[in-house]
Parts: C-alpha cells; sequence; structure tokens
C-alpha cells in the first residue's frame, strides 16, 4: 500500500458570529483528496489564542463531521481512534464557531493519511 502524508497547517484568524454558527475562515482552510488516493484524518492539533471559548468544526462535503472545543488561550491534541475513509476528490473544510465579535486567532495542524 502506498501511503502519503498530508497536512492542513498554519495560523488563521477569524472573528466569531456566534457559538451555533460556524463559518469559513477566509480565505477558506481546505483539503482536498486527490482523485486517485482515499484518506483518513489521523490526527488534530489547534491552539485558540483568544480569551473565549471557541469551537472548530472538520467538515466532509459541508456536513459536519467532528466538533473540536478549545478553550480560552488553551491547546488540544487528538490523535483520532475512529476514523473514517475519505473518498476521492472529498473536501475537508475547518469552519470556527467563537462569540459574536469575538476576535481569533487559531494555530492548525491537522494530519491526514493518503492511501492509494
Amino acid at each position: 500500500m502506498n501511503e502519503k502524508p498530508a497536512f492542513i497547517q498554519g495560523m488563521y484568524s477569524r472573528k466569531g458570529n456566534g457559538l451555533a454558527c460556524p463559518i469559513p475562515f477566509d480565505p477558506p482552510v481546505t483539503y482536498t483528496v486527490p482523485a486517485d488516493k482515499r484518506a483518513q484524518t489521523i490526527y488534530f492539533r489547534a491552539g485558540n489564542a483568544s480569551a473565549e471559548l471557541i469551537c472548530l468544526v472538520l467538515t466532509r462535503g459541508g456536513a459536519p463531521m467532528r466538533y473540536f472545543p478549545i478553550g480560552a488561550k488553551a491547546a488540544i491534541h487528538v490523535p483520532l481512534a475512529v476514523v473514517e475513509d475519505l473518498e476521492p476528490g472529498s473536501r475537508v473544510e475547518v469552519l470556527m464557531a467563537a462569540p459574536n465579535s469575538a476576535e481569533t486567532s487559531v494555530v492548525l495542524d491537522i494530519g491526514f493519511l493518503e492511501i492509494a
């Protein structure tokens, strides 16, 4: 089996629109599975620099897949024990929910494994 790692990594900022209203980053934070492979999300690491609780939502094809609440000025590392296959061409996007008008800065490191 040919396996290859892929990542979403970086620092992203956004103003909140309410904890019940996840919104995309601008520009969008996405990963698309190559057309000739399938992939699995292996781990999710994130840090929240704001003084407010936030929630990051990992979506697939626009539908929520996983929710990751992160406390104020806190970080999380989640090695995913339950992994699902992401089909070829699947688009994964990270959305952010935060209290209305809260300015947030997030550090992301999300690991995927592409499988031929």
